[in-house]
């Protein structure tokens, strides 16, 4: 299932700016720190993010053209705000949920809701980036 564009947009202008208030201190939620492809500006985007060791998955709801995705991709990577800590975030990888078995560690509520989505994004956490705060240096 993908949810529509027009949910996006809406969640985009009217939901993330009332969730970033809160998701980088509480998890699930953790907030993507990613550059504009285009613009080079810095934006954040709230969003699920579910921890196993140095993995964290992401159900694309939205589908691939989701920005934060697509500005990960041509960064080749980003930053994450989860509970309070920033870490450097790999590459993301785009899987099929059919095939990840990385689902089989969580939850029975979490595995439902990645199950939502046809395709799952993989990030690896990289290194914890010094200090406390959602506003890192990126590269």
């Amino acid at each position: 299932m993908q949810l529509s564009r027009r949910v996006a947009r809406f969640n985009k202008l009217i939901n993330n700016p009332i969730q970033g208030v809160y998701s980088w201190l509480v998890p699930p939620w953790a907030v993507i720190l990613h550059r504009g492809r285009r613009s080079g500006r810095q934006y954040r985007t709230p969003l699920l993010a579910f921890r196993h060791d140095r993995t964290l998955v992401i159900a694309l709801l939205y589908g691939e053209r989701s920005d934060w995705l697509r500005n990960l991709k041509a960064g080749g990577g980003g930053y994450v705000i989860r509970a309070g800590r920033t870490f450097k975030v790999g590459e993301p990888r785009v899987i099929d949920t059919s095939d990840a078995t990385v689902l089989r560690r969580f939850s029975r509520p979490t595995r439902r809701y990645c199950r939502l989505a046809d395709k799952q994004v993989i990030l690896d956490i990289r290194e914890r980036q010094p200090g406390f705060g959602p506003r890192p240096q990126a590269p």
